[in-house]
C-alpha cells in the first residue's frame, strides 16, 4: 500500500485510520474492537471538555496493541446531565444513547467483530452501556460478545486511592488532569488550576449508592454542588502521574478483558 509520495502507508490500530482492505485483513485473524466512550462536558477552568474520551481513547490504544484490537472512533457525545447548568454540557437522550450504542453493536457484529467493548471514561454511562448492549443480544450472531468496562474498574485500592477516590476526588481532579497532561499538555491551562471538594456528608455505609442516588437521577447536581466544576484538586497533576495513572489503567483493562473472557468461558452454556 503506498501513499502520495510513493511512502508506504503505516499500520494502525486506529479503525477510522484503516482503509476497507486492512479491516478486512485484519478480520480474517482477529474479531476485537475497543470503542472508547467518555463525554463532551465541562472539566472545570482547566481541562478540556473531551477529557473523559481523551483518557479511554489512549488506554484503548496501548491495550488494542496488547491484545490485536482495533480502537474504533470514540463516541464523543453520551449521558451529562449532572453537569446541565454549565455551558460546556452536552449531551444525548438517555433512550437515544442507548439505541446508539444497539446500533452499534449489530453494525459491528455485522462487520464480522465477535467481541465488542466499550471502553468507558465516563461514569455516568455505565448503566446505559450495558443495556444498550443488552438490547442488541438477540440481534447478533451467536458467540458475539458485546459489554462495557470502566477503565479503571480493576484499579487496586492503593492505585484508586492515589487518583480516584472521594479523597483526591472524582472530576477534572488530580488524576483526570495528569492524564491529560501526559496525553497532550497544550489541552491543559494549568495557570487556570483549582481545587474544590464538595461538602458531602459523612457516610455510615459505602458512599456508591448515595452518589448514584444523588448524581444520576437528576439533571445539574453537579452545576448546583460545585462553583468550577472541579471536584478534586487539580493543581497537583503532573505529566508523571499521568504516565503513571495511564498504565495502571492499562493493566485495568487487561484484568478486566481477561476475567470477563474467563467468566464467559467457564460458566455453563444452555
Amino acid at each position: 500500500m503506498l501513499c502520495k509520495g510513493g511512502d508506504v502507508k503505516p499500520p494502525t490500530v486506529f479503525l477510522g485510520e484503516m482503509t476497507n482492505r486492512e479491516l478486512e485483513l485484519f478480520l480474517e485473524k482477529h474479531d476485537t474492537v475497543l470503542i472508547p466512550t467518555g463525554s463532551t462536558e465541562q472539566h472545570g477552568p482547566h481541562s478540556p471538555l473531551c477529557t473523559d474520551v481523551l483518557i479511554p481513547q489512549e488506554i484503548s490504544r496501548r491495550v488494542a496493541e496488547k491484545i490485536n484490537a482495533v480502537v474504533a472512533p470514540p463516541l464523543h457525545y453520551a449521558l451529562s446531565y449532572p453537569h446541565k447548568g454549565f455551558a460546556g454540557a452536552f449531551y444525548l437522550r438517555i433512550e437515544t444513547f442507548m439505541a446508539v450504542v444497539k446500533d452499534l453493536c449489530i453494525a459491528f457484529a455485522q462487520s464480522g467483530f465477535r467481541r465488542i467493548v466499550f471502553v468507558n471514561g465516563h461514569f455516568d454511562n455505565t448503566f446505559a452501556l450495558a443495556y444498550g448492549c443488552a438490547m442488541a443480544a438477540e440481534e447478533m450472531p451467536a458467540g458475539t460478545r458485546a459489554f462495557p468496562i470502566n477503565y479503571w474498574d480493576a484499579l487496586t485500592p492503593e492505585q484508586a486511592s492515589q487518583y480516584i477516590s472521594l479523597e483526591k476526588g472524582m472530576h477534572a481532579n488530580e488524576g483526570e488532569v495528569s492524564a491529560v497532561l501526559a496525553i497532550n499538555p497544550d489541552l491543559v491551562d494549568m495557570e487556570q488550576a483549582n481545587a474544590e471538594f464538595p461538602n458531602f456528608p459523612d457516610y455510615k455505609g459505602p458512599s456508591g449508592p448515595a452518589h448514584t442516588a444523588f448524581f444520576l437521577t437528576a439533571p445539574g447536581t453537579v452545576w448546583r454542588i460545585t462553583e468550577s466544576g472541579t471536584w478534586g484538586d487539580a493543581r497537583e497533576a503532573t505529566v508523571e502521574k499521568g504516565e503513571q495513572f495511564l498504565e495502571w489503567g492499562v493493566q485495568s483493562v487487561l484484568t478486566l478483558l481477561e476475567d470477563i473472557d474467563r467468566t464467559f468461558e467457564q460458566l455453563p452454556k444452555r
